[in-house]
């Protein structure tokens, strides 16, 4: 019998649960009030507004009790029928449907107004509304209850993942906000968010950000699509190139642990208490879900799909691949879509990246059922394998008789995709991690802390290589906000020699002086790794190995912007990135990010001179 440690409430045997009984559900779409000119009545733009709030969703299959949630709400519409809903709430939030050139705006409402019901850990630096400070570990007690005054009232912060926005509706951790806007974060300016949706066409995602507490607020299911098309772009007219609207269906894959009354689990010991009484250096479901439930079927017809795959989950990679051993082809990533496709057997996806694939069924008998399955470690990428009989299954695919042919027929060139050359001196980032007696205490970005002076101040319309040097024994999955970068090459170095080396030159971190930089250069071994075919386009997270000194190519300029016209000092963005509390960038283990794994990035017309440089 697996017991909790704070309550004798048992977890659910993830064993028990029946698999592919449930169909898998699709996420409703927003649906906005139009803005219009009066002269004309052109539609100007958009206007959404949108709640956080908590209630119950079936998670589990019907047999077992509903699972209380947070998800986003407002008025929405049926993915298939059209029918509208208002005032809709579900886990994962609804989809936004957006359009290239129209910009939106979003009322981001929070309605949460209880208690947390996961442990907030009011050791971390995190958004503490009520100013109670960094507490000693041993004036915290045991979880349930925790420490009322951090438990509530529940701070939030919306960033839509991947997107070229205004640092001011980036949704920046220290921007948060309660319930009525009763408590502020020092960053807030507004909950009214402009999105200009001015990039090309891509599946971003949208999550809560609060500083400290993102891995608790994204598992209690506050994330969704966020999905541009371009009305000019044949790809992204359904029907038209690729399979239609029925046939093109986004999942969100993501890990979860349930008690037997069907609540969600989450850990409140830490592995470390005398430092940190509640965190976990990650956090690892034993029950896979897929669009908020867990381990469903979807029923195909003998034909075409475009799935647009979205890890969403805390600290789990997946590895994805059929059970008959099917191919399929990737045609996008992260930032939009690739050159050429790209034909795969299995899939990779860390945190937050996402896969826009075709996957075709014409072939398979009707009644055929096929299961997507996962062999990622956990941490990634050599340590405990999936359970054969939970974690390493996904969902199953069951194939109804209705074929329908569909020739695919692809442009010989889906996308142009610049080659990037930086214009001004690398950076080079270490990766670290502390330990204590139980593990992981905390990790940091380059020896730095989340509140340590601002090192990373690239020059908009610069072109930058970041060399990212992990020191760890973890795969980290590095996000870059307001920008989408390429993958230039991978090396491995000598970890120990470079490690000791940094640290006779710095010191113990967390540092409490400007990082010194060791180059990689002298630490290098064996040759140069080129990025894997579905690694060529643009993305805005990597996979930063352990060992592996990853070489990102970073351009602070507008995706589509021309290269010739692209030069250090001249701002393309429709705004000022220079405006507002600035950038972030961090690693989306959403449990690192909240123990220190995140920086600061602020985007400047010039060049500033500080001692980091």
């Amino acid at each position: 019998m697996n017991i909790r440690r704070d309550t004798l409430n048992e977890i659910l045997d993830p064993i028990t649960i029946p698999k592919y009984v449930e169909q898998l559900p699709i996420p409703k779409v927003f649906v906005p009030q139009l803005l219009k000119d009066p002269n004309t009545c052109m539609v100007t733009g958009e206007y959404y507004y949108v709640t956080a709030s908590e209630f119950t969703q079936q998670l589990l299959p019907r047999c077992f009790p509903k699972t209380t949630v947070w998800g986003y709400g407002g008025k929405v519409k049926d993915y298939f029928t059209g029918q509208i809903y208002y005032n809709y709430r579900s886990y994962p939030g609804p989809t936004f449907e957006t359009t290239r050139g129209v910009p939106i705006n979003v009322q981001w409402v929070n309605n949460l107004t209880g208690y947390n019901p996961l442990a907030v850990d009011p050791t971390l630096h995190w958004a503490d509304p009520n100013e109670i400070g960094m507490i000693k570990p041993q004036d915290v007690p045991p979880f349930p209850p925790g420490l009322p005054k951090a438990q509530s009232p529940i701070p939030l912060v919306t960033h839509v993942h991947g997107g070229e926005v205004c640092s001011t509706f980036d949704g920046h951790p220290e921007a948060w906000f309660t319930s009525n806007e009763k408590l502020i974060g020092p960053q807030f300016g507004t909950s009214l968010y402009q999105y200009l949706n001015t990039q090309p066409s891509t599946t971003l995602w949208y999550h809560d950000h609060a500083l400290g507490i993102t891995r608790l607020n994204v598992y209690m299911g506050l994330a969704g699509f966020y999905i541009i098309r371009d009305k000019n772009n044949p790809l992204d007219i359904p029907g038209c190139i690729l399979p239609d609207k029925k046939h093109e269906i986004p999942l969100v894959i993501q890990d979860h642990t349930f008690n037997t009354d069907g609540t969600l689990y989450f850990p409140n010991v830490g592995d470390n208490p005398d430092i940190h009484p509640y965190w976990q250096p990650e956090f690892f479901g034993n029950t896979i879900s897929v669009n908020g439930m867990t381990w469903p079927n979807l029923n195909v017809e003998q034909t075409m799909y475009r799935f647009r795959m979205l890890n969403g989950a805390n600290a789990r990679f997946f590895t994805l691949k059929f059970s008959n051993n099917m191919s399929f082809l990737q045609i996008g990533s992260d930032g939009g879509y690739f050159e050429q496709p790209v034909k795969l057997k299995e899939l990779t996806l860390a945190p937050a990246q996402r896969a826009d694939v075709l996957i075709d069924f014409s072939s398979l008998k009707y009644g055929t059922k096929i299961i997507l399955t996962n062999s990622a470690n956990t941490p990634f990428s050599k340590f405990t394998a999936p359970n054969p009989d939970t974690t390493a299954q996904v969902m199953q695919f069951t194939v109804k008789e209705c074929n329908r042919p569909f020739k695919l027929v692809l442009p010989e060139k889906l996308n142009k995709i610049p080659q990037l050359v930086p214009d001004v001196p690398k950076r080079v980032l270490t990766l670290i991690e502390l330990t204590g007696k139980g593990g992981p205490t905390e990790l940091l970005l380059d020896g730095q802390k989340w509140s340590a002076p601002i090192t990373e101040c690239p020059i908009v319309g610069s072109t930058e290589l970041w060399e990212l040097v992990n020191l760890t024994a973890d795969t980290h999955p590095i996000h870059l906000h307001l920008v989408q970068f390429q993958l230039k090459d991978r090396q491995k170095f000598d970890v120990n020699k470079y490690s000791n080396d940094w640290l006779r030159l710095n010191g113990m971190p967390p540092l409490k002086h400007y990082t010194k930089v060791i180059d990689p250069k002298d630490y290098l071994q064996g040759g140069i790794i080129p990025p894997e075919p579905n690694e060529k386009g643009w993305m805005d997270t990597v996979r930063a190995y352990p060992g592996v000194v990853t070489r990102i190519l970073v351009r602070f300029a507008p995706l589509d912007a021309e290269p010739s016209k692209v030069k250090p000092g001249k701002n393309l963005y429709p705004f000022d990135p220079q405006e507002g509390p600035g950038y972030v960038w961090h690693c989306h283990i959403l449990d690192h990010e909240d123990n220190e794994m995140m920086r600061p990035m602020l985007v400047v017309n010039k060049k500033i001179h500080n001692k980091s440089e």
